[in-house]
């Protein structure tokens, strides 16, 4: 029987955005099922730190940079000879980044660029390692805003997001036959370090986010991370082209704009 300590026993695990937040507890969960972890991140000492914490390995990427990316999995196989998990999740929230009439364009695609352009280098390059293998599972981070309109405007993270959504759903058609699964996971608002920014930054846009919450509450990074271990283990063989929803019930809530 497989057990939550030998779930991911020997998977090789490639997590962007590893060093904090979701991705950091996303590691600490995959670890402590068995896996061997890839921590992907800018933050080289963090990083470090974080792989020699969990046994694993430490690679610095930017993952809008294409030769990066395809170093990234490029090495994992080199050290580990396969990849059997891309958790796509790096991403960024900046305040810039607010209404459409407010937002210029710079702001618009440093958002596009790191929270979708880069999903889209991890696939490619995760992807064509897992078609040789006929078999991987890729989780991309999207978001509940991908799903409904969001009670604060963020235009081009909500649009990015949308884009994840729907470039999930079209990779886990086009190579489920090559045995691979392609989901995304969406959460809603999360206790990150993301988050704690808005709060100091902006209290009052980060309360108009709580009140819709039917939990009353926000979510843990290590709610989301059981999340990820699930759709990472042979326990979701049949979760394919999803949307994977981890948000405490806001998707499910009937809320007004303000």
């Amino acid at each position: 029987m497989t057990t939550a300590a030998t779930r991911l026993k020997d998977k090789v695990c490639v997590i962007t955005g590893g060093a904090s937040g979701i991705g950091l507890a996303s590691a600490k969960r995959l670890a402590e099922e068995g896996a061997k972890v890839v921590i992907a991140d800018l933050d080289e000492a963090r990083g470090q730190e974080v792989a020699e914490e969990l046994g694993g390995l430490f690679v610095r990427v930017n993952v809008a940079d294409e030769e990066d990316v395809k170093n990234l999995f490029d090495t994992t196989v080199e050290h580990y000879g396969r990849v059997d998990v891309a958790f796509n999740n790096a991403g960024i929230n900046p305040t810039e980044d607010n209404s459409i009439l407010t937002t210029d364009l710079a702001a618009w695609q440093k958002v596009q660029t790191v929270n979708l352009t880069s999903v889209f280098l991890c696939c490619k390059y995760a992807l064509t390692h897992m078609v040789r293998q006929r078999s991987g599972s890729v989780i991309n981070t999207a978001s509940f805003v991908a799903l409904m309109g969001a009670a604060t405007s963020q235009i081009s993270y909500s649009a990015s997001k949308g884009g994840v959504l729907s470039m999930s759903r079209e990779l886990g058609v086009q190579f489920a036959k090559d045995g691979i699964r392609v989901n995304a996971l969406c959460p809603g608002p999360v206790n990150t370090p993301l988050l704690q920014e808005l709060f100091a930054a902006d209290p009052v846009q980060a309360q108009r986010r709580l009140v819709h919450v039917p939990s009353g509450r926000f979510g843990e990074p290590e709610e989301i991370a059981a999340a990820v271990a699930f759709l990472a283990s042979d326990d979701s063989t049949f979760v394919n082209a999803s949307t994977f929803t981890v948000d405490g019930g806001i998707t499910s809530a009937y809320v007004t704009a303000e």
